[in-house]
């Protein structure tokens, strides 16, 4: 059966609670966070197992990657934080080597997940098997480098948006030997596009340990990625769950403007947060912290996921859900454009900069894409022909780009 997104996210509503959880309460039975659904409560924090690693984490963690601030992933951690997520290509190792700095004057390595990345389409082009692996070795180690660590427990393939990125010729047997050489504890590959056929192929290769999905209410609809998630998390695979709160910058822009800050921004955050995180097949997730506020909104979710009347009323309402302009990364926008540009790409480059104020990861992003399929083919057209199929405005957002970033 499939269902409309109000449809859905009613029925999530229906199914919860009324009580909340946490300080030391038992789970009510039959709520979407009981032991039965593999979450168990541990000084008054949610707790999950990721897939078959055997690591149990709390449900929210840190996205680091636009972090600054070293004394915020301290707090994140006295908070309760235990799960960091950080990429190579996120300052150029600066936001590695802040982490690890953290890390290490805390003395708490032994009690902390890190997770970083390999961005594999700067790598693979043109590269064979044993050239590859040796490239995405060497990127690893180069990571250890600025996370000053022996070794790091998840390395994700980062990007992969297709069915042969996911058995890329070259990359399971890096992986394979990081893993041997006990340089890696766990391999993985975080997907923004074409989710679920990627998640599909993860399952038929039998290979990756997690997975780091976007996840996050503008996706309630599609029935696919569900199933999706589902099988790859029934298979054992540890799905971690990114771009969460989704991003926010259709609220100031798509809503009437009688309508804006009627909900305040730490009502959006939990609330999106505490809808992805209760789908028990989500092991834990990681959305992007900025300031102690973020720390704050984020981990209270980790200590209760039952919706406050406030919550809910937000993500029944009829015109936020007509409103959320977030970029599906559907690619249905892909052939209605003459130049072929990635437009997926592009918005998560203006998500990047105008949502996450990350001017540089938004470049890094362009700079990552093929000759051609960039922002600079763009550039040319005084019209834009693309058309998204669930009305986001792409050519005003292929505008702010142009007029920032080239």
């Amino acid at each position: 059966m499939k269902y409309s997104r109000r449809e859905f996210i009613s029925s999530t509503l229906g199914c919860m609670a009324a009580m909340g959880i946490g300080g030391g309460k038992k789970i009510p039975k039959g709520h979407p966070s009981a032991p039965t659904q593999g979450t168990t409560l541990k000084d008054g924090v949610l707790h999950r197992e990721l897939g078959k690693t055997g690591v149990i984490l709390p449900i929210v963690g840190m996205g680091v990657m636009n972090a600054r601030d070293p004394a915020l992933v301290r707090k994140a951690y006295e908070t309760g934080m235990r799960h960091f997520d950080t990429a190579f290509n996120y300052g150029q190792g600066r936001n590695e080597e802040m982490i690890g700095q953290v890390v290490r004057d805390m003395g708490v390595r032994d009690r902390v997940v890190i997770a970083t990345k390999v961005l594999v389409p700067e790598l693979r082009r043109g590269l064979g098997a044993a050239e590859l692996e040796q490239k995405f070795v060497r990127a690893v180690e180069t990571s250890l480098h600025f996370l000053k660590m022996d070794m790091v427990d998840i390395i994700y393939v980062h990007d992969v948006h297709s069915v042969e990125d996911v058995a890329l010729p070259g990359v399971q047997e890096a992986i394979a030997r990081l893993k041997k050489d006990g340089k890696v504890r766990f391999g993985g590959f975080t997907t923004h596009r074409n989710m679920a056929d990627c998640l599909d192929e993860a399952v038929k290769v039998g290979f990756y340990d997690v997975v780091l999905t976007s996840y996050n209410v503008s996706l309630a609809d599609d029935q696919r990625l569900l199933e999706a998630l589902r099988n790859a998390h029934a298979k054992g695979i540890g799905l971690v769950a990114m771009k969460t709160q989704c991003n926010q910058y259709w609220y100031q822009q798509n809503l009437p403007e009688d309508q804006r800050g009627y909900y305040q921004g730490d009502k959006l955050n939990s609330a999106f947060l505490k809808w992805v995180m209760q789908h028990p097949f989500i092991a834990t997730s990681v959305p992007g912290v900025t300031t102690y506020q973020h720390i704050e909104d984020d981990f209270s979710v980790a200590r209760n996921l039952a919706y406050t009347p406030e919550e809910a009323k937000f993500l029944k309402d009829r015109s936020i859900q007509a409103s959320l302009g977030v970029c599906r990364q559907c690619g249905q926008c892909l052939s209605t454009c003459p130049k072929k540009a990635d437009i997926p790409a592009l918005m998560r480059s203006h998500m990047y900069s105008f949502c996450y104020h990350n001017r540089e990861q938004a470049a890094e992003t362009l700079k990552s894409l093929p000759r051609g399929r960039g922002i600079g083919a763009c550039s040319s057209c005084k019209t834009c022909r693309a058309r998204c199929s669930y009305s986001l405005d792409l050519s005003g957002r292929i505008a702010d780009l142009l007029t920032t970033l080239v």
